[in-house]
C-alpha cells in the first residue's frame, strides 16, 4: 500500500499542491514553519479522517479561505481515489467518485501510523488519549468496532442528557441503560482481547530502542470490574449528584508500567519518549501482521529527539517497510536528518508551502551492518 498522488487546496499553508510519490523513503527537508508537518497531517487525515495534532477542521483551513480540499490516489488492493472537502458549512467525503455513506466502507483504504511529538501524551496525558489509541487500532483492524463505538457514544450522550433533567425520566433512562450496557460490554471485550496481543510487540519495540532490560507491561484497566449492569445500578446516587454516567468503557485506562511502576509518574523523560515511540512501532507492526503489508509511516521530527542508539531501534521497522515496498515520510531540517538511517532516499525541499524534489546524487546509501 502506498500514497501515489497527493492534492491539496487551501490546506494549512498550501494554496495548491500536486505531488506524485513512489513507494520508498521520502525525506521532507526544510526549516521550521515551512509546511513539512502539514504534508504528513494531510496524509494522516486521508487515512483516519482526523489530525494527529488533535485539532478540528477549522484549524486546517488556509488563512482567509472558506474551506480546504485534500485528495489522493492510493495504490493497495486495487487503485482508489479519495476526496475530502471541509468548510464550516459543508463536508464531503468520496471514495472512487461515490459519496461515503458508512465509515466502515472507507477506513482501511489508506492505513497510516504517525510518529510525532504529541505521542508523548500517550504516556504523560489523560486516560482519554490512551483510550483513543486503543480505539483507533481496533477501528483499523475490526470492521465492526467503529460503528459499535459510535452507537455507544450516542447512547451515552442520551443517557447523560436524561440525568441532567429534573425530574429524571426513569423509564427512558432504563432503556438507554440497557443499550449502554450491551454496547459497552462488547467494547470492553474487544479492548481486553487486543491488549495481550499488543503488549509483546510494545515490549520488543521498547527493548530495541532503549537497549535496556527494564520490564515493560501494559495493564488494561476497565472501569467495570465485573458486571456492568450491577455496577451501573450501584452508581445511581453518584450519577444523580454528578448528572452523568459514572462507570463504563468511556472511563477505561491503559496503564503503562516500567518495572511495575507507573511510567507516567516514575519514568524518566527518556523512558517516556522511548515508550511513546514503542507504542507506535507496535501499532505499525500489528497492522502489518494482520494485513500483510505495512501502513504508511509518518515520522515527524521524532529522530531529532533521539540519540543515535535509540534511533537505531527504529531500523527494523523502517527496513521492514522498505523490503515490503512500503512507504515512509520523514520530516527533518537540513541539519538534523538522520544519516545513520541511510538508504535510497527520495528527498524533497519544503519551503513556504511548496514541495519540490531534490537531486539524489550522493544519497544512495547503504544500511549499516
Amino acid at each position: 500500500m502506498h500514497l501515489a498522488h497527493l492534492r491539496l487546496r487551501d490546506f494549512r499553508n498550501y494554496a495548491r499542491l500536486d505531488a506524485d510519490f513512489a513507494p520508498g523513503f521520502h525525506l521532507l527537508l526544510g526549516g521550521n514553519a515551512q509546511g513539512k508537518t502539514n504534508v504528513l497531517e494531510a496524509v494522516y487525515l486521508l487515512a483516519t479522517l482526523r489530525s494527529f495534532r488533535g485539532v478540528g477542521g477549522a484549524q486546517m483551513v488556509r488563512h482567509g479561505q472558506k474551506g480546504y480540499f485534500v485528495g489522493a490516489q492510493v495504490v493497495g488492493q486495487g487503485d482508489h481515489d479519495i476526496k475530502i472537502y471541509w468548510s464550516s458549512a459543508e463536508r464531503k467525503l468520496s471514495l472512487d467518485g461515490q459519496p461515503v455513506r458508512r465509515l466502515t466502507d472507507f477506513l482501511g483504504t489508506l492505513r497510516a501510523v504517525a510518529f510525532c511529538t504529541e505521542d508523548l501524551q500517550l504516556v504523560k496525558g489523560t486516560a482519554r488519549i490512551r483510550r483513543r489509541f486503543l480505539d483507533l487500532l481496533l477501528s483499523q483492524t475490526q470492521p465492526t468496532y467503529l460503528p459499535l463505538l459510535q452507537n455507544y457514544a450516542r447512547a451515552l450522550r442520551s443517557r447523560n442528557a436524561l440525568l441532567k433533567q429534573r425530574p429524571v425520566d426513569e423509564i427512558a433512562l432504563e432503556g438507554f441503560s440497557r443499550e449502554v450496557v450491551r454496547l459497552g460490554n462488547e467494547i470492553t471485550r474487544l479492548r481486553h482481547e487486543l491488549t495481550p496481543r499488543l503488549s509483546p510487540l510494545v515490549r520488543l519495540a521498547y527493548r530495541r530502542i532503549a537497549h535496556e532490560a527494564e520490564e515493560l507491561r501494559l495493564d488494561y484497566q476497565p472501569s467495570v470490574k465485573r458486571d456492568f449492569a450491577v455496577e451501573l445500578a450501584q452508581s445511581r446516587d453518584r450519577e444523580r449528584t454528578w448528572r452523568m454516567t459514572m462507570v463504563g468503557p468511556h472511563r477505561d485506562d491503559l496503564q503503562l508500567l516500567i518495572n511495575d511502576r507507573s511510567a507516567a509518574q516514575f519514568g524518566s523523560e527518556g523512558q517516556k519518549r522511548t515508550l511513546a515511540i514503542a507504542l507506535k512501532m507496535a501499532q505499525a507492526e500489528y497492522l502489518t501482521g494482520l494485513h500483510g503489508s505495512p501502513p504508511v509511516l509518518l515520522i515527524d521530527d521524532v529522530m531529532g529527539e533521539l540519540d543515535a542508539k535509540r534511533r537505531s531501534g527504529l531500523l527494523p521497522l523502517l527496513e521492514g517497510a522498505r523490503h515490503a515496498r512500503g512507504q515512509v515520510f520523514m520530516t527533518c531540517t537540513e541539519d538534523n536528518w538522520p544519516r545513520e538511517l541511510g538508504r535510497e532516499l527520495i528527498r524533497w525541499k519544503v519551503e513556504q508551502g511548496s514541495l519540490a524534489p531534490l537531486a539524489t546524487q550522493g544519497r544512495h546509501l547503504a544500511l549499516p551492518p
